[in-house]
């Protein structure tokens, strides 16, 4: 009934939505869209230099998006701003420098449209193995530390006092952030992995009664938008990423919508 391709896309999507629910519900629980955006925007640095020394690519973007992050933990007790003026300090850096490295290198050609905004289509079976290989391990990684890590968003006094060591979870979550930005890279691009992050976890929000239902609700609102940005993309030949963030947002706008007419009803 599908081509192959369209078969990997749908398969890898879905990979992706199922890491990226629940970690993003942790990025809203703790107010760090931005954190996210900043290393979206890194992954674009990691793509720059993996070209120039001829590295891996998700292997580069990984170890850039670690680095990031390294070094936003460093500034946070070295330099005397806000943690919104130091991230957007870090993401419009490393977007200059990449775009810099970019243009220097004139000898390669390089589709920077679909690093921007992914190429879903054209995902292979040696990247399902790292999607589903890399996101089960994430997600294995995230179990293991998703109470502490609740504890520390909550209360980090409380979280210390109880000896769960928020630092060394908050560097275990920033590792699992740049894991899943190097995943997702080819699903929906560098400038819309945020999206993909936080519109299904804003979306089950509405329709959760704790941490966990949220988390598995954010995940199976992601496999919708996935799968419906997919079929629209093959119906209307439109862009895949942007079909996706856009099938979120519809889910989005769903969510709210009963809200708002029991306001209306209320009055």
């Amino acid at each position: 009934m599908f081509d192959d391709f369209f078969v990997r896309a749908m398969i890898g999507g879905i990979g992706v939505a199922l890491i990226a629910g629940p970690l993003g519900c942790i990025i809203i629980w703790r107010r760090l869209a931005y954190f996210g955006d900043t290393l979206s925007h890194s992954a674009l640095l990691g793509v720059a230099l993996a070209l120039l020394l001829e590295l891996n690519i998700m292997l580069a973007v990984f170890g850039i998006s670690v680095a990031v992050s390294l070094l936003l933990m460093l500034l946070q007790r070295r330099a005397n701003l806000s943690s919104d003026s130091l991230l957007g300090l870090l993401a419009h850096s490393a977007l200059a420098i990449s775009l810099v490295v970019l243009s220097f290198m004139s000898w390669i050609r390089v589709d920077l449209i679909g690093f921007l905004f992914g190429d879903i289509l054209a995902i292979t079976s040696r990247d399902l193995i790292i999607i589903w290989g890399g996101g089960g391990a994430v997600l294995i990684l995230l179990m293991l530390i998703w109470r502490p890590l609740f504890a520390a968003t909550v209360n980090m006094e409380i979280a210390t006092a109880e000896g769960t060591r928020p630092d060394y979870i908050n560097f275990i979550f920033m590792i699992v952030m740049a894991a899943v930005i190097a995943i997702s890279m080819k699903i929906v691009g560098v400038l819309l992995i945020t999206a993909l992050l936080i519109i299904p976890a804003a979306s089950a929000r509405r329709f959760s009664t704790s941490p966990e239902q949220m988390a598995v609700l954010s995940a199976i609102i992601g496999v919708i938008s996935i799968c419906a940005g997919l079929m629209g993309s093959l119906e209307w030949d439109i862009p895949a990423g942007p079909s996706i963030v856009v099938a979120a947002v519809i889910c989005f706008i769903l969510s709210i919508l009963p809200l708002k007419l029991s306001l209306r009803s209320s009055h």
